[in-house]
């Protein structure tokens, strides 16, 4: 919590979990702010929070996250990818994991696709 104003009033700080699909695996993020962005068609996500460096036992996911975003102020993922946004209460651990075709139960919605300079007869 941080303290706001002149009347002291304490403010919970806003912790969201990003869950987006990226090349077959599942990312897991959490973040300090997440809003529609000025690219269309894409969701800002910045401010990443990952676990503390100091921790003695580490999770090999999300330190190959962690390098992965290394020096990323904010990252843009594309709306069709994200799979849902929740705020939560506390930060947990950033993860990738594997999504099988089975089991996919997250259906993009059809859309035309457009090929500039093609023109239909």
């Amino acid at each position: 919590m941080r303290v706001v104003g002149s009347q002291r009033r304490t403010v919970k700080e806003r912790i969201y979990k990003v869950a987006f699909l990226n090349e077959g695996k599942l990312y897991e993020l959490y973040a300090r702010g997440v809003s529609s962005s000025t690219l269309l068609g894409f969701i800002e996500v910045e401010g990443l929070l990952f676990g503390e460096k100091t921790k003695v036992v580490v999770d090999p996911s999300e330190e190959r996250l962690r390098s992965e975003f290394a020096g990323v102020e904010r990252t843009y993922v594309p709306i069709h990818a994200v799979v849902r946004i929740d705020q939560v209460e506390k930060r947990g651990a950033a993860k990738v994991t594997a999504v099988s075709e089975s089991t996919d139960k997250v259906r993009s919605l059809p859309s035309p696709l457009f090929v500039p300079g093609k023109r239909e007869s």
